[in-house]
Order: C-alpha cells, then structure tokens, then sequence
C-alpha cells in the first residue's frame, strides 16, 4: 500500500504526535536517527482558526523535518475545515492529520481527540470537512473505541477510509483505558486486513525489537514510536537495523548520549530561544536521556535544578570525569 507522502523504505518508521514532546527540536533529532515521518503536536483547530500566535508557532517547522504533517484536533467540523486550510496556506506540510485518539481530559471534555469516537457521523463529517479544505493528503489517528461497549477499531477505521482518510494510525486501546492495560496488536491487524490505505501501528513500542515484533505480528505498514523515543532517539535507528535484517547497532553509552542530549538542547535554545523557560522545559529530556546510567538518580536531581542550557553542559562533564 502506497503512502500519500514520500518515505524511502517499505516500512517507514514514525514519531508519534506528543504535546510537550513533539516539538521542533526533538522533531529533528529524530529525523537524524531515523525518524522516516513526523508530526507536529496536536494542535487545537480553534486556535488556528483564531489566529493565536502561540498556536501559530507550535507548527512551524524547517525544511529537515519533511515529511512531516500537522496534526489537528476538534469537534466542530467546520472549524476543522477552516483550520486545515489556513494550515495548508500558512505551512504547508506534507499531510493534515486528525486526531481521534487523544484520551486527555481536556481535549476529551470538548469532545476533541478520542471523544469523537462516541460519534461516527461526526467523525465521517469532520474527515469530509477537512479533506474538502485542503488539496493535502488527510490522514487520521484513533483508538480501538471509547470504551469496551464501544470497542471496534475495525468499523471505525473502515469509517475513516470511506470518509476519506488517506491513512490511519491506530492504538489500540480504548480512551478509557487511557494507557493501562497491553496495547491489543490483534486489532491492528484485523484493521490492516480490514483496509485499503496504509495502516499505521502505535502503542507499546518501548524498543527497537518491539518495532520489529509489532510488524511481524500485524503487517502494518508503518510504525508509529511514541515514549519509547524519550531520550532514545537512536531507538529510530536501531529498529531499522533490524527491519532491514542487519546486526542492531549498540546504544550509545554515556558520552554519546549526552552529546545527543546537548545537540538537542542547542536545537532548542535556537528554535524556542535562550531563556530559562526554556531550560526549565527541557530538564524533562535530560531526565529522560540519563535514565539507566550508573548513579542516574542523582544525576537527574541535579539536572532538574539547573536554570540555564550551560549548566546542564557542566553537569554533564562533571558527571564524565567522576565515572
């Protein structure tokens, strides 16, 4: 099955849209290791469609992270629709993609993300709207259902396709679960038999051997990485390996990561700026990238108090000449 945006191998691995995390920044170092497609956080459609700067900004993106596609969310189609093509005009991104799979309070509380799944017409009328909108590939990610009595990925994404849905990401939980439980991989199969369009596997994917194991197991034709890219970007690189049959490349040890981590700390004083929130906002990656090394909860402790990029620099070579 043909993707609607250029990929370069059969299976082509994806950076899942995470707010807080699927920033600029980290965008682009996951392309470096391996990323093959990448989508913005999601982004509330009443927001584009009102203008909101902060909104706005939120989905720029350089030339480096192609193929990469907005994601947007919402419950009101029409806004949708308006949205979708202010996106189209103002970024141009290689696709639009929907979010039905959001399970954040927030979000659901308006009926956005996975909230829409207690209603197929809206989903089928959102999906119409948006395609309607914009000449750009739109694409969808969803949950198994609302809940157990509402579980059905198989219906839903059929749903998706005949409104338009030029691919679907699926998870296969339903909101209620939110992310307890196991990922259900037999549904995203019988989605994969179910369709035509290219289906995209998400949920559980902690390592690079799981990338490998989810597409054996349900012949998807992408994978979608979300937490377990936190602070293992390299896990892009190392699935790859192992798709294409290769030795799986070592993890990076110490010195390695930090390099990885400043290179990300430098993207993000460049794209979001040099100023403490910044740093405050980025101890969350240190953290992640020091997990697993030798003396790792103290380093983090450290790396939680620093109020500026250098600091975390000289935290890290610290940490270095100690080993």
């Amino acid at each position: 099955m043909k993707f609607p945006y250029p990929v370069p191998y059969r299976v082509p691995l994806f950076l899942a849209p995470m707010a807080g995390v699927s920033e600029a920044p980290f965008r682009q170092v996951c392309r470096r290791f391996g990323a093959d497609v990448v989508v913005s956080e999601f982004i509330s459609s009443v927001g584009v469609s009102l203008g909101i700067e902060r909104v706005l900004a939120d989905m720029r993106f350089e030339p480096c992270e192609r193929p990469i596609g907005i994601q947007l969310y919402g419950a009101d189609a029409a806004t949708m629709a308006r949205a979708a093509a202010m996106v189209t005009e103002l970024f141009h991104p290689d696709y639009v993609d929907i979010n039905f799979g959001c399970p954040v309070k927030k979000v659901v509380r308006n009926n956005g993300g996975s909230g829409c799944l207690k209603d197929m017409t809206l989903v089928g009328d959102i999906i119409r709207a948006v395609r309607d909108a914009t000449p750009l590939p739109v694409t969808v990610k969803i949950r198994s259902g609302w809940d157990e009595q509402q579980r059905d990925p198989v219906t839903i994404a059929l749903r998706c396709q005949e409104a338009g849905a030029a691919a679907v990401a699926l998870h296969p939980r339903t909101r209620t679960q939110l992310y307890s439980g196991a990922a259900n991989w037999d549904e995203i199969a019988r989605v994969v038999e179910a369709l035509d369009v290219p289906v995209i596997g998400n949920g559980d994917i902690h390592t690079a051997a799981d990338v490998l194991a989810m597409q054996r197991h349900t012949g998807c034709a992408g994978v979608m990485v979300a937490r377990g890219s936190f602070g293992n970007p390299w896990i892009f690189a190392q699935a790859r390996d192992l798709l294409e049959g290769r030795p799986m490349r070592p993890a990076p040890d110490a010195e390695q990561r930090f390099a990885v981590a400043l290179e990300h700390a430098r993207l993000a004083l460049r794209l979001q700026g040099d100023s403490r929130k910044t740093a405050l906002e980025f101890r969350k990656h240190l953290g992640w990238y020091t997990k697993g090394l030798p003396g790792s909860s103290e380093l983090r402790q450290r790396l939680f108090a620093i109020e500026s990029m250098h600091e975390a620099e000289t935290v890290f070579t610290g940490y270095l000449a100690a080993a």
